[in-house]
Parts: structure tokens; C-alpha cells; sequence
């Protein structure tokens, strides 16, 4: 799998974006170059259809992640042709593009489900609620539960030490909306970090420890963590997979994940409209995202999300923010109707 791969080709990736002013310009301004920033988590899946588009096209491929609202703060500056985004454009952020004069397409790229990971050595905490989540990460228990049986009180009279993802990161945003109601409601004294790498690192040799992240790194560390099922409605406990992402039984925290992608780029560049066409040929993205650890999109969501980029439908399906328990289907709709 291609995830560890990402620190040194995404450095590589920042240093090459920083050569010219211009997205799609080489450092001479003659090479075709695509420029692609945002979400860690949709990270790999920019990575994989990049070195395969590189192979055939003859354009670079240049890839950042500067989390979700830094993808989205350099897309509207018109530094960028796509921002990776693992939850939608909020209306603060769609808002500064329309000023700046930038438009977007916004098109589902991928399935997740969003785990919550403990060490291997964690023989306790195999499934919990969304409301000992929200116990454990709200605001207000900042300063107050720092122990698991304050949590449970089956649980053991140990602390609790927390990793997950920074406050620019859509997975923040997505996650705490999931679990405590509100984005960006969450309690800080955790170790914050939008390189998931981190997490995985401080979960797998803390038995004590927990923290969430996307499911591609949970599949890429298979043996080094382990994921915590979430007890659904119906009393069942269900973990992150790609079956359960697809079929939405692994709530709240199944989610899309996105590309926005500048039509003023989509307009005046071949090469971002032929990178378009290769990331939404189901023959390609199928494979790539399976690859990487993420689900792919419903067969007949590829075509449509072509004919909606094709179109050149901008906007955003979304009220400003993310919604909880969307499903495949809904993404297809969207591209439908937009």
C-alpha cells in the first residue's frame, strides 16, 4: 500500500508547488503541473491516481497536505486546481472563494469510515457508545475525565492519554460534529496532529491510550492498532470497513470524502480536466482507492460525477458543513441533480 509513503513525497510535493505563482505551471512555466493540497486523510488516494496519471499523461503531479481548511484557504487564494476535503466547504470558507472570484465543483471521490483506534494490548474497550465517546471528548471534560473508568465504570482506574486529528483537519470537523454535536466542539488537552502517523505511533504502544483517524491508516497499521466498535440503535456493534462504510451500518461515522476543484483550472487547463476524467474512470479509481485503504464509489456514481464536472456545476450539495449518516446513494443523487 502506498499511505507510508506520504511524508517525504508530500515535502517534495510542497517545495515543487512553491517553484511558480501560476497552478499548472512548472518551475520554467512550460511543464504541464498539477497541483492538488488539503486533506491528509485524502492524501492517498490524490497520491495513487497521481503516479498513475503521471505514467500516461506526461503531466506532474504535485500533491500537499496542509489538512482540509488549508486545502481550501490555497484553493481560494487560486494557488491550487483540487483541495481534498474530508468533510464539505463550510460557508465561511465557500464565501471567501466567492469573493476572491474562485468557483468550485464539488465531486464525492470516496468512502470512509472514520475509526476510533486503541492499542492491540486494550482488552477492554471493544465497543463503545457515542455517548461515552461524547463523555470522553466534549469541551467540557477538558480538565475533568482524564480516567477510563470515568468513562465506564467497568473500565480500569487508569489515564487516558488522547490523539486525534488537528483543528484545520476535516476529520476534526467531521468527527466532533458525529460524536459531540457540533464541529469544532471538542475538548484540547489531546495530542492534535494532522499526520496520522502520530496517532498510530502514540496508540499502538499505550494500552491506555485512543484516538481516531481515517480508515486507510487503520488498514495500513493493521496489527499495530485496532479499531473500537460503535454500538448502533439496534444494540450491535459495528466496526470501520469497507462493507460497513459502503452500506452505511457503521454510523455516525461513515462519511464521504472530496474533491473541489477550481473551474477557472478546469476551464484553462487540458491536463486538470484529463485528470478529472482519469480519477472518475471507475476502471482506475476502483482499484486505487480499494488500494489505499478507502471505498469506492458506487459504480453509477462515476459517470454522473463526469457529466456534473463536465457541466461545470459549482457549489456545494451541502448547507455550509458536514452532514452525519450521508450514504452512497445520496452522493450519487447529488451528482445527479446538480
Amino acid at each position: 500500500m502506498r499511505v507510508t509513503m506520504f511524508i517525504g513525497v508530500a515535502g517534495a510535493a510542497l517545495a515543487l508547488a512553491a517553484c511558480g505563482d501560476n497552478p499548472g505551471k512548472g518551475a520554467a512555466g512550460s511543464d504541464a503541473v498539477l497541483l492538488i493540497d488539503g486533506s491528509s486523510t485524502v492524501y492517498p488516494i490524490s497520491e495513487a491516481l497521481g503516479e498513475e496519471f503521471q505514467k500516461t499523461s506526461g503531466t506532474r503531479v504535485t500533491v500537499g497536505l496542509s489538512g482540509t481548511g488549508g486545502g481550501f484557504k490555497k484553493l481560494c487564494r487560486g494557488e491550487v486546481d483540487i483541495a481534498g476535503a474530508s468533510r464539505p466547504i463550510k460557508s465561511e470558507e465557500a464565501k471567501a472563494c466567492a469573493e476572491a472570484g474562485i468557483e468550485f465543483i464539488e465531486l464525492p471521490v470516496a468512502l470512509d469510515a472514520l475509526a476510533v483506534v486503541i492499542s492491540p494490548q486494550n482488552a477492554f474497550a471493544d465497543c463503545m457508545t457515542v455517548g461515552e465517546l461524547k463523555t470522553l471528548w466534549e469541551p467540557g471534560a477538558q480538565g475533568k475525565v482524564s480516567n477510563w473508568n470515568q468513562i465506564r465504570p467497568g473500565f480500569p482506574s487508569r489515564a487516558v492519554k488522547l490523539f486525534g486529528a488537528g483543528t484545520d483537519s476535516g476529520t476534526f470537523d467531521y468527527f466532533t460534529k458525529a460524536i459531540n454535536g457540533e464541529e469544532g466542539a471538542s475538548r484540547g488537552d489531546y495530542t492534535a496532529t494532522e499526520d496520522d502517523n502520530v496517532t498510530i505511533n502514540g496508540v499502538s504502544g499505550d494500552p491506555d491510550a485512543l484516538g481516531y483517524l481515517g480508515l486507510a491508516y487503520l488498514t495500513e497499521n493493521a496489527g499495530k492498532v485496532k479499531a473500537v466498535k460503535i454500538r448502533q440503535a439496534d444494540g450491535s456493534c459495528v466496526g470501520p470497513s469497507a462493507e460497513t462504510a459502503r452500506n452505511a451500518s457503521y454510523q455516525p461515522l461513515s462519511r464521504p470524502l472530496f474533491y473541489y476543484v477550481s473551474k477557472t483550472s478546469a476551464d484553462q487547463r487540458p491536463h486538470v480536466a484529463a485528470f478529472v476524467k482519469f480519477a472518475f474512470d471507475a476502471t482506475h479509481a476502483e482499484p486505487l482507492v480499494s488500494e489505499v485503504g478507502y471505498v469506492p464509489l458506487p459504480a453509477q456514481a462515476y459517470p454522473l460525477a463526469v457529466a456534473k464536472f463536465d457541466a461545470r456545476k459549482t457549489g456545494s450539495f451541502f448547507d455550509g458543513g458536514s452532514k452525519v449518516g450521508v450514504t452512497a446513494e445520496d452522493l450519487v443523487a447529488d451528482a445527479a441533480q446538480k
